[in-house]
């Protein structure tokens, strides 16, 4: 009588199920990941900034003038700008190339923006852009 020889087989279809599944899961929670106070931004005629790899800590100012920061605990929750200056600085010192950007709604007076990026410098962020929504008319 003649052995037959058999090879052991993966079969991967339960596992491209699951990996469907979870590409579905990453899809509908990325979107909800993305927190921050409702601001609404000015509209102007800028190019994109390229993107890059690290998420940028995100200082938002709403139309009562108040600030929030994208970091840890509740985002929700109103900052003085000395506690977001500190906070900011303490990323900065663990990763100097984080990008920073501001939020400010279109109501907000020029001057408290001008504050809080004057602090973020002194923070230790190189550079801190503006974020504004597209205006471009097709």
């Amino acid at each position: 009588m003649r052995r037959r020889r058999m090879l052991a087989e993966i079969n991967v279809v339960p596992y491209i199920d699951v990996m469907l599944v979870l590409l579905v899961i990453f899809m509908v929670t990325a979107p909800m990941l993305m927190q921050g106070v409702e601001v609404d931004l000015p509209d102007a005629d800028a190019a994109p900034v390229e993107d890059q790899d690290a998420e940028p800590l995100i200082v938002s100012i709403n139309d009562r003038g108040q600030l929030f920061l994208n970091l840890g605990g509740d985002g929700q929750q109103p900052l003085e700008l000395a506690t977001i200056r500190q906070r900011v600085a303490a990323v900065l010192r663990r990763s100097p190339g984080k990008p920073v950007l501001v939020w400010g709604d279109e109501k907000v007076a020029y001057g408290n923006v001008v504050a809080v990026m004057t602090a973020l410098q002194e923070a230790g962020a190189p550079s801190v852009g503006l974020v504004t929504e597209s205006s471009a008319v097709n």
